[in-house]
């Protein structure tokens, strides 16, 4: 894989950027492409990068950044919400479009964990991307939070979100709560982070609370419909008890055709290591959603089928 570091500009913010080539690519003509999108917490040296090395040796150029206030990029740190990282993905499918060297009818994005949300609210804008491959997300902020906490923990947590948005109003500032406050780890996937992602740097960084105000406002249920006849890949795993399995059958469910619905035998990250089978059979299927879709979208009449 060939690396080559870039930037782009998303709402005035530079954002740190990796275009990441096929290893042997002449750059003489224009080629598929695909933007990966990490979740939350999570940075283009990790996730995007892991899906990288494998989608290039499966053909494609890849596009890997970090969202506003991460890493290098610029952007107010610990402000993390939904809306902000939907608008960075739009910009990024522009860049990539930009590019002489991507085929700008062959560009797909994949999200991963939260960006699975990001990546179809911004194709549904956006219009111009062949494939959205959404994988291991929630896509109702607050049925998903009243899934992880008790009654009266959610009960606490709207109150919570309620005074630090009259706090914005009042004093303008959102308060800077701990990393997972309010999204708080199962215990296997705490293990995950701890030992492949708390070294990240930039990993970690407290979290302005006005981050679970978007979540709750997070239904992309009611608009997912709308992405047809982009294709639609739903991945998750089974056992997933961070993100539970019934949000991608729900997402499913809502979604019009084209669209796939693709189970993991796996929880939430226990299979993301570059070698894990699982993690390997899932880039073939990938590969085989994203040529279809491609394959699709350079038809002259692009039709819509189940």
């Amino acid at each position: 894989m060939i690396e080559k570091q870039t930037q782009f500009f998303s709402e005035g913010s530079s954002l740190k950027a990796t275009l990441y080539y096929p290893e042997g690519t002449s750059g003489t003509e224009p080629q598929p492409a695909l933007i990966i999108n990490s979740g939350y917490q999570g940075f283009n040296e990790f996730y995007p990068k892991m899906f990288a090395r494998q989608m290039t040796e499966r053909g494609y150029v890849c596009l890997g950044f970090d969202y506003r206030g991460m890493a290098d990029s610029e952007g107010e740190k610990g402000t993390v919400l939904i809306e902000e990282q939907v608008q960075d993905i739009r910009n990024a499918v522009t860049f990539m479009q930009s590019q002489d060297d991507v085929d700008s009818r062959q560009l797909g994005l994949i999200g991963w964990g939260m960006g699975a949300a990001n990546v179809i609210l911004a194709a549904e804008k956006a219009r111009n991307v062949a494939g959205v491959a959404s994988l291991n997300g929630f896509y109702d902020g607050e049925r998903w939070l009243k899934s992880i906490h008790s009654y009266d923990e959610f009960a606490r947590i709207v109150d919570e979100v309620q005074q630090d948005r009259l706090r914005r109003v009042l004093d303008g500032e959102s308060k800077l709560a701990d990393t997972f406050a309010h999204y708080p780890l199962d215990p296997a996937t705490d293990d995950y982070v701890q030992k492949e992602l708390a070294q990240v740097y930039g990993f970690g960084h407290p979290t302005r609370l006005q981050f679970t105000e978007s979540i709750m406002d997070l239904n992309v249920e009611k608009v997912v419909k709308n992405l047809s006849p982009t294709p639609l890949f739903i991945g998750h795993g089974s056992r997933n008890s961070l993100h539970p399995y019934d949000e991608a059958v729900a997402l499913f469910a809502s979604a019009a055709s084209p669209k796939t619905l693709y189970t993991v035998d796996g929880r939430h990250n226990d299979f993301m290591y570059s070698d894990h089978p699982e993690f390997l059979l899932l880039c073939d299927r990938l590969k085989e959603f994203f040529d279809q879709a491609f394959a699709l979208s350079a038809s002259p009449s692009r039709s819509v089928s189940a």
